[in-house]
């Protein structure tokens, strides 16, 4: 399992993040399923069918994330079954992949309904012994949730027969289709009705591609100003950021963070700007007092950045020099 993989797993299967991030796509942001009302369910799939060669074969699968949740809602109780699939890159083959989940999940509950018919031998008919499922038993149902984490435009297919060819429309309506749960963050048009820090994860995640936009975010939102380690560390991840974590704090200000490698990024350019124009004029055969007087700078910092270079001397490679002269620094 990738990196990106086991941190999406362990970060939504948190059930404070699981409940906000199932009612936001299902409820539109009310509160209706609860954290304390959701329970792991083993994500081990099997459904088992019967091959040309007379013989059972078993097929499994693991999903990411796989709970049942038992939902109060308008005077009525319910309970559904919710898997979370996390992306980290597009999936062109997604419908048939959480197709496969659900139509599995689905063939358990038949099987685990047939298995307990047997072992208390209460089918009424012969349909209903050969079937393994009464006319009163029920399935619990099955959503699908697939959660993109990537900063790209979703362009994926987002139903079965997107993936299709050319097909005779007079055969569509014999076709079952299967539509996939999308949230891509790109997508996301209102935040508010998040309650927990996927919010902050998710606004990332939708304007990495631009560090105006990300700026503007940041000093916006002061939710901003309090986000769990946790929340930074996935951001740190799935956004590419480089956001420096205190291993001492478990809330973090991020635009405090953001603004300090804003900095650190300026002071690293403005540095390796001036090794590049010593280096140059060091191949001129200039001395130190000349590079100093040149770039106005006192001989010092100039004569540290000469003898760095000229250990490296043919390549003089400015990154490596950087990189020797900040390790030095360390060393005094």
């Amino acid at each position: 399992m990738s990196a990106k993989d086991s941190m999406a797993k362990e970060y939504f299967a948190d059930n404070a993040r699981f409940a906000d991030l199932c009612n936001n796509i299902l409820y539109g942001g009310r509160e209706v399923i609860l954290p304390e009302n959701l329970k792991e369910r083993d994500t081990t799939e099997v459904l088992t069918a019967l091959g040309l060669d007379k013989k059972t074969i078993a097929m499994q699968k693991l999903r990411d994330i796989f709970k049942n949740a038992s939902i109060k809602y308008t005077g009525k109780s319910y309970v559904v079954l919710i898997g979370v699939e996390n992306q980290s890159d597009i999936h062109y083959a997604i419908p048939v992949k959480n197709m496969f989940y659900d139509v599995m999940a689905y063939g358990n509950q038949v099987k685990e309904t047939a298995k307990k018919h047997r072992k208390e031998k209460d089918t009424a008919t012969s349909d209903e012994f050969l079937s393994g499922f009464t006319k009163e038993d029920k399935l619990i149902p099955v959503i699908t949730i697939t959660v993109y984490l990537g900063t790209k435009e979703w362009d994926g297919p987002r139903k079965l027969s997107d993936m299709f060819g050319d097909v005779d429309e007079e055969l569509l309506p014999f076709i079952p289709d299967y539509r996939i749960n999308l949230l891509a963050p790109r997508e996301i048009t209102d935040f508010t009705g998040f309650r927990t820090s996927i919010r902050q994860l998710f606004e990332v995640l939708q304007n990495a591609y631009d560090k105006e936009k990300m700026q503007e975010v940041l000093q916006n939102d002061e939710k901003f100003s309090k986000v769990d380690r946790e929340t930074v560390e996935a951001i740190n991840l799935f956004a590419g950021t480089d956001i420096d974590i205190d291993e001492k704090e478990e809330v973090i200000d991020m635009c405090k963070a953001w603004e300090e490698q804003k900095n650190e990024g300026r002071e690293l350019g403005e540095r390796q700007k001036i090794i590049s124009l010593v280096v140059k004029k060091l191949q001129k055969d200039k001395s130190v007092a000349e590079i100093a007087d040149d770039l106005e700078e006192k001989e010092e910092v100039i004569a540290s950045i000469y003898e760095a270079a000229l250990s490296m001397k043919p390549d003089y490679d400015v990154e490596k020099i950087y990189e020797l002269l900040e390790k030095n620094k360390k060393l005094a």
